[in-house]
C-alpha cells in the first residue's frame, strides 16, 4: 500500500486530566493512546470509571474541559463542535455590565479528539 502525503496517520487521543476531590485538592494527569480512548464520546455530567485516571474503585464525573485553542466546553451546547452563541452568563463569559450579552465561541458538551483538557470530580 502506498502512503500519500495527504493521508494522515491515525490520531491517538491525548488528554490532560484535572481530577478534583471533596477537600478542594486537585491533581493533574496526562493520558494518551489506549488509556484515553474510553473518554471519547462521553458528555459533560456523565460518570466514568476511575481506572482511566489511575484511581481504581472510584467514579469520576466529567465537569467540563477546553479544546486545543482554549475554548471552554459548555453543557448546554450539544455535540462536539465549536459554535458561536449569545451568552449572558456562565462558562465562557464574564459580563462587565449588568444585562450585558455577547456572542462568544464555545465548544460543545461531547469529548472529541480536539479536546485537550478534561475536568473531573471524584464521584462516589
Amino acid at each position: 500500500m502506498w502512503r500519500f502525503a495527504t493521508e494522515k496517520a491515525p490520531n491517538l487521543a491525548k488528554f490532560k486530566l484535572i481530577v478534583s476531590d471533596a477537600n478542594g485538592t486537585s491533581q493533574t494527569l496526562e493520558v494518551e493512546g489506549p488509556r484515553a480512548q474510553p473518554l471519547l464520546g462521553h458528555r459533560i455530567g456523565e460518570v466514568v470509571d476511575g481506572t482511566i485516571a489511575g484511581l481504581p474503585g472510584k467514579k469520576l464525573r466529567i465537569t467540563g474541559g477546553s479544546d486545543r485553542d482554549g475554548f471552554p466546553m459548555r453543557s448546554d451546547v450539544h455535540g462536539g463542535v465549536r459554535r458561536s452563541i449569545i451568552l449572558s452568563d456562565g462558562t465562557g463569559f464574564n459580563a462587565k455590565r449588568t444585562g450585558e450579552r455577547r456572542r462568544k465561541r464555545v465548544r460543545g458538551n461531547v469529548i472529541t479528539d480536539d479536546i485537550t483538557q478534561i475536568n473531573l470530580k471524584v464521584w462516589q
